[in-house]
């Protein structure tokens, strides 16, 4: 009679442990898939957001004020005067007839668009005062009049800046010498065709820790805090921790770090730039310094809306001439 033919105990553990190997080897691929994906679908969400801030200025004549972070999703907001205005809704002032606050998160329910981003987190955003207040305020700058204080202006030779705008717009090349050619005051938006932002947006590349514009005077940015979410705001109103170490991750934590991009003016300061992981000695040094170690841990997602872009739905809208 002849034996049954089967694995031997050493045949079995050789081809276990083949199979372990394979298996470990698909989960890395399948990791960076689920990231990737991830990224992917916040960009698309962030796009959407975009779009919907774009159609609430065309609808309404301004941008739409922040929600605050801090309040639990199905809930009202008890931390500000609003204690009527529930999770998700821009944080109006109407005595004042402009935003109680000019950062916080995209105010999803009165944009009708997603809470999170794909890692179950809000978004920041933050909008220049001037395109986000009343019309009949006629504020055609973009002085900071809500929170913080008073923004700085920009001094001589150019001082078309946030703080010193007026509404008929010198259209001469800056410096502007008179007799000046003037468009018309706005009356169906809250800001006009020179309008400039008080944000900035910095980069810095991959081999470099030195810090470059991406972009200035811009209206307002939008922030995924991405897979870390450090300090990004969660659904149940707190932030998650900890802080990262890095400046520029921070900057856009907290909302509250100015810079001057070459040739502008003092602006708030926010970073997009190359996803880095975790290094140890990192730097992220402000503009105008560098330093020779790695640019500190970063993966946010960051999003601006440019004064371009918007003046052209604007004038789509009939808004402004």
């Amino acid at each position: 009679m002849s034996r049954g033919k089967g694995f031997s105990l050493v045949e079995l553990a050789v081809a276990l442990a083949i199979i372990a190997l394979l298996l470990a080897g698909a989960l890395i691929p399948l990791s960076t898939q689920i990231e990737v994906r991830n990224v992917a679908d916040t960009q698309r969400s962030i796009e959407s957001i975009r779009e919907a801030i774009l159609g609430f200025a065309q609808a309404n004549g301004r941008l739409p004020c922040p929600a605050n972070g801090g309040t639990p999703a199905g809930t009202v907001d008890t931390t500000t005067w609003a204690t009527s205005v529930g999770a998700g809704a821009e944080q109006w002032n109407p005595p004042n007839n402009r935003c109680y606050t000019v950062f916080g998160v995209v105010p999803w329910t009165t944009l009708g668009v997603a809470e999170t981003d794909a890692w179950g987190r809000r978004l920041s955003y933050r909008v220049a005062p001037a395109f986000a207040d009343a019309i009949s305020l006629n504020t055609w700058q973009s002085r900071q009049n809500a929170v913080p204080g008073t923004f700085p202006s920009q001094v001589a030779p150019f001082t078309q800046s946030p703080a010193d705008q007026n509404p008929t717009c010198p259209s001469s090349s800056p410096p502007a010498v008179s007799p000046y050619v003037l468009s018309p005051a706005p009356a169906l938006s809250s800001f006009a065709l020179c309008s400039l932002g008080d944000i900035a947006v910095w980069t810095r590349g991959a081999a470099t820790t030195t810090a470059v514009p991406l972009g200035a005077a811009l209206p307002a940015v939008i922030i995924s805090h991405g897979k870390n979410g450090f300090g990004a705001w969660q659904t149940n109103g707190t932030r998650l921790n900890p802080i990262p170490a890095g400046n520029d991750e921070a900057a856009n934590i907290n909302g509250n770090t100015t810079a001057t991009p070459s040739g502008g003016y003092a602006s708030w300061a926010f970073y997009s730039r190359t996803h880095a992981p975790a290094a140890t000695g990192c730097a992220d040094p402000a503009p105008g310094f560098a330093n020779a170690a790695p640019p500190c841990e970063f993966d946010d997602i960051v999003v601006m809306i440019s004064s371009s872009a918007l003046i052209a739905r604007m004038v789509a809208a009939g808004r402004l001439p």
